[in-house]
């Protein structure tokens, strides 16, 4: 075996370019004591525009913005203000008061009401009463959390799934059916049910993915186009039998068997149940799935690189497909929750905005199934909150909605929050909200 020989070097540039390189001076480096310490670490961090920090500051500044919006329509503040040449200190108290007081009711009313708390340590009595806000909030998340991950799932891939609300309504019709016209015992009938939402809203779901990946057709029309398809297909079905209450002329359907409703977590006076568990234990799944399975590593992929994904070989018709339905059984499965956890019973514009909402929970969640489940929560702890502070502070209900509003419009412009706090670059894609299916 013969071995080429090395040619020396023709000048002392060329010597120099393969001798290794000196250690950096400086903080940092090798010769001072390796990295900086860890507190110096986490401030860079801080200052950062990283999406957590994004994130946070966004929710900040909506909630500053609410509070600016609380005070200049709160008459009592108007009035103090206008005799603040003689009192400034009371129109200040009143600014600062007449806001701390509507955040914490929407707290006391989603979370813990310390009063409530009090009188139950003191007495003994009234720990359902405690808990009441925390099991509403729940509630009030369990659908959002399913339907965010899906289409969650949807943007990590590059589509955008706008029919969450058609998929949720068309999961809640075939779990019905089976809730009412199939009677087995709960250990059998009550998963049927919720593999029933799941298979209607992936059903839904296939639709618009077979139709994007096989003829085309942009997915934002498609399935913003099936959302009033499947809403006019419930009051359809629910004008007639089988889905029909007898004796009803409404469209108001039979009510579910108890064998096909989920049981409450902590009893009766608490209505948080068993699908809360299952939207989590969701999201968990989710989570593992874009992160640790082949399957899912193909979703991201292809929505980072649609090129690249083809290039490597993997199938985008297959993806488009498959993701479609996967977001589709998530969104359905937030209808089987709904109906099996809490309604029991469809009725015309079931669902609300929920498929909606579903958008604005992946947005602020950064497309990250924990992220939704976080995100989820906030939105539920402003819409059960918010009835809270309009009953204890007279402010109309719909400001959550503006301070909902505010939040996802600074999620949309990082760059923005990233101007007003002066937060460092961390590079060109640190931000980017995986908006590239508006192209097709």
């Amino acid at each position: 075996m013969t071995t080429e020989p090395i040619a020396p070097p023709s000048s002392p540039q060329d010597a120099a370019s393969v001798l290794p390189a000196p250690a950096a001076s400086g903080t940092g480096g090798a010769g001072t004591g390796g990295a900086p310490p860890l507190y110096r670490r986490l401030l860079a961090r801080l200052v950062e525009a990283n999406p957590a920090v994004v994130t946070v500051l966004s929710v900040f500044t909506a909630l500053v913005f609410g509070g600016i919006l609380i005070d200049v329509t709160s008459s009592g503040v108007v009035h103090a203000w206008s005799h603040a040449g003689s009192h400034p200190g009371r129109a200040l108290s009143l600014t600062f008061t007449t806001v701390a007081d509507a955040y914490g009711a929407i707290l006391s009313g989603s979370v813990l009401s310390p009063s409530t708390l009090g009188h139950a340590v003191s007495t003994g009595q009234g720990w359902a009463q405690v808990f009441n806000p925390i099991s509403e909030t729940c509630v009030a998340a369990t659908p959002l959390i399913l339907a965010g991950v899906g289409v969650a799932i949807g943007f990590r891939t590059g589509v955008f799934n706008i029919g969450a609300q058609g998929q949720l309504i068309a999961g809640s019709i075939v779990a019905l059916y089976v809730g009412f016209a199939v009677n087995l015992p709960i250990w059998i009938h009550l998963p049927l049910v919720i593999l029933a939402g799941a298979a209607g809203g992936a059903a839904a779901g296939l639709i618009p993915g077979i139709l994007k990946a096989r003829t085309g057709a942009h997915e934002v029309i498609v399935t913003i186009m099936l959302n009033y398809v499947f809403l006019n297909l419930l009051n359809y079905v629910l004008g007639g039998a089988p889905f029909q209450l007898p004796g009803q002329t409404n469209e108001i359907s039979q009510k579910m068997l108890p064998s096909a409703r989920m049981p409450h977590l902590f009893g009766s006076s608490l209505r948080v149940n068993l699908s809360f568990v299952i939207a989590i234990a969701m999201a968990a799944l989710a989570s593992w799935f874009m992160n640790r399975s082949t399957l899912g590593f193909s979703f991201k992929v292809s929505g980072a690189n649609a090129n690249a994904a083809r290039t490597a070989g993997m199938s985008s018709t297959k993806v488009t497909i498959l993701v479609f339905a996967i977001s589709g059984l998530f969104a359905g499965m937030a209808g089987m929750a709904t109906l099996s956890g809490t309604n029991f019973f469809l009725s015309s514009g079931y669902g609300g905005t929920i498929g909606f909402n579903a958008i604005t929970v992946a947005l602020l969640g950064r497309n990250r199934p924990w992220g939704v489940v976080w995100a989820s929560m906030l939105f539920a702890m402003l819409d059960v909150g918010g009835a809270s502070m309009q009953i204890r502070t007279g402010i109309t209900l719909d400001l959550t909605a503006v301070i909902q509003a505010t939040i996802i419009f600074f999620i949309a412009t990082p760059m923005l929050v990233r101007e007003i706090y002066r937060l460092r670059s961390t590079g060109a894609g640190a931000l980017q909200l995986f908006t590239k299916g508006w192209s097709g």
